[in-house]
Order: structure tokens, then C-alpha cells, then sequence
């Protein structure tokens, strides 16, 4: 009898980030209970998830990684599914930790960016606001 193996499956807002046939076994951080590793065989389970690295085994292959934010993971049968905010595959946790580096630094820029026009958008609103009170 061959061994039986999962469907894994990542979504992100944007859609569908990766669909991985005949894993083997899925590692992956929740919030309540720490580090969890799912296995074809396990029972069907729901977890809310932090911020940290997936791990992934398809039979016969090395481990492969995706950073992942905070999302959710549902079990069902032998399919697994990761629905999460954003992700990042790398094939060693070296180049991973780069792009996750370089995310970063984008969102500080564009953070920066929102922030500074917040401020004028709230500044010009209390301008006007001022005006209208004094007519």
C-alpha cells in the first residue's frame, strides 16, 4: 500500500501563492500552541498562526522554507491549507532571511511615505476646519 500524502496550499490576499502536491510533512508556528508538525495521518485540526517560517517536505526532497505573517491554517483530510497576509519562499533560510530583509526596508519606505502624507492630508483638514469656524 503506498503511503498517502498532502496537499498543501498557500493563499495570500493577492490569490493563490503556491499549491504543493505529495508533501510529506508540514511545520509551521501557531500562536497558542508553539511549533506544530502535520503529517498526512493527523487529525483535522484548525490554528491561528504567527509571523515565522513554514517548513515543507515533499516525499523524497529536501525541506523547503516560506516565511509567513500571521494568518490561519485549517486541516482536513490530507489537505492542508495556509491562508496568511504575505509569504516569501527561499530555497535556504539564508536567502530567505534576505528578502525578508529587503521587505522591510520597502515597507519602512512606503510606511514612511503613508505617514508623511497623512500628515499633510491632516493638516490641510484642520486648516479648513479652522477657516470654516471663523466664518
Amino acid at each position: 500500500m503506498t503511503e498517502q500524502l498532502m496537499t498543501l496550499k498557500v493563499l495570500i490576499p493577492a490569490g493563490v501563492f503556491a499549491q504543493i502536491e505529495n508533501v510529506a510533512k508540514v511545520t509551521l508556528n501557531t500562536r497558542d500552541c508553539g511549533n506544530i508538525c502535520l503529517l498526512p495521518h493527523r487529525l483535522d485540526c484548525i490554528a491561528a498562526l504567527s509571523a515565522g517560517l513554514l517548513t515543507y517536505t515533499e516525499d523524497g526532497k529536501s525541506n523547503t522554507y516560506l516565511a509567513i505573517d500571521d494568518g490561519v491554517m485549517v486541516k482536513t483530510g490530507l489537505n492542508v491549507l495556509v491562508s496568511v497576509r504575505n509569504a516569501f519562499r527561499g530555497d535556504d533560510l539564508k536567502t530567505l532571511h534576505k528578502l525578508i530583509e529587503q521587505q522591510f526596508i520597502d515597507l519602512s519606505q512606503e510606511e514612511q511615505k503613508y505617514r508623511l502624507t497623512s500628515k499633510k492630508l491632516e493638516s490641510n483638514l484642520l486648516s479648513r476646519l479652522v477657516e470654516l469656524s471663523h466664518e
